[in-house]
């Protein structure tokens, strides 16, 4: 196994990158940055640092570049969408990492970068277009509440709600189309919007949680990266109803842990989704399988492999520092490669003289 220390080539603490923590940075990108830095504090020593919004709390990007690449022993961990290239660049010659959540943002990575996929969905697609660098595997990890406080025996009294959804990206057809008639069958229905001072409290009251992500994800350009909220929903004990999208496809199998909406006709959903609500045990995976699914994105869990990771990362900064070796490239580009499809197809068609 490998060792947990620093080694002597590597780095000896973690700048997590964030654009800033103020009201207006507010997502689950920053939660998961914010949590991530955490969690790495207790392994070596961790700072968020920021890199638009200068903020009292926070050291600064621009500051702390001043000392010279050469120099720097940290590792620099780069995660939001759209502003990685460029951090990128302004990092180069540093120990630097990608945490990659959504993809399609359609950027290339230079050699030798390690990317930390947050899903399997992300780890294939990084798998193809980056298959030379360092990938690791590194879910992101469920709040404590989840897990402490969640209902998944349904032990906490009544669920005053049927069926629970929350109107951030979820689809026209849920909101205008499935909740009006759900409420027309004569179930209870809440359309969440806004801010929730608590949430766990909020799905322990529901029987039923509708997620559809897919529609929001594919105007938007990008993928779903991880899909926390149903597996927040499992959490708490509620059956989930859902789109199966890129990464909601790592943790939810149709018709076991999870249940597909808008399979086929609106009719089929409504019947399916009241049938879940008056009889949610035989629509909810078995007890044993779900808290082993849970506790598998638990902080602990992942703590141990966030562990490991940092070991062999830091041994791999380490040879890289030491080493006049090249770094492997990626495969020839996807144009030249077709290109050299297209000339032997040319070949083929040419007559035999």
């Amino acid at each position: 196994m490998s060792s947990t220390e620093p080694s002597l080539g590597g780095f000896n603490s973690i700048r997590v990158l964030v654009p800033g923590t103020g009201t207006r940075f507010r997502c689950g990108g920053l939660s998961v940055a914010l949590q991530t830095a955490r969690l790495l504090s207790k392994i070596r020593s961790t700072e968020v640092v920021t890199y638009q919004d200068r903020q009292v709390d926070h050291p600064f990007l621009d500051d702390l570049l001043q000392v010279a690449a050469s120099e720097d022993r940290s590792l620099w961990l780069v995660s939001w969408g759209f502003h990685v290239p460029q951090l990128l660049r302004r990092l180069k010659g540093r120990f630097v990492v990608y945490q990659a959540h959504s993809t399609g943002y359609g950027f290339d990575l230079p050699p030798g970068i390690p990317v930390l996929a947050v899903s399997r969905n992300t780890l294939g697609y990084w798998g193809d277009r980056a298959p030379r660098n360092p990938l690791f595997f590194l879910p992101n990890a469920l709040e404590p509440q989840w897990l402490e406080r969640g209902d998944r025996d349904g032990r906490g009294g009544p669920r005053v709600i049927d069926v629970l959804v929350q109107q951030r990206k979820s689809s026209h057809y849920v909101l205008q189309r499935l909740v009006p008639a759900l409420r027309a069958r004569g179930l209870r229905v809440e359309v969440q919007d806004g801010w929730v001072d608590d949430l766990v409290d909020l799905f322990n009251s529901a029987k039923v949680y509708v997620y559809d992500s897919a529609e929001h994800w594919r105007a938007a350009g990008v993928s779903e990266g991880f899909g926390l909220p149903p597996l927040e929903a499992m959490a708490c004990g509620c059956v989930v109803f859902s789109s199966f999208n890129s990464a909601l496809a790592d943790n939810m199998t149709p018709g076991e842990s999870a249940h597909q909406i808008g399979q086929g006709l609106l009719s089929h959903d409504v019947e399916r989704i009241a049938a879940a609500v008056a009889n949610p045990r035989s629509w909810k995976l078995e007890s044993s399988r779900l808290y082993a699914l849970i506790e598998t994105y638990g902080e602990e869990a992942l703590l141990k492999r966030w562990i490991i990771t940092l070991a062999d990362l830091d041994n791999f900064f380490a040879l890289t520092a030491s080493t006049s070796e090249a770094l492997l490239l990626r495969s020839r580009p996807t144009w030249w490669l077709c290109m050299q499809r297209f000339i032997r197809a040319f070949i083929r068609r040419l007559p035999i003289s």
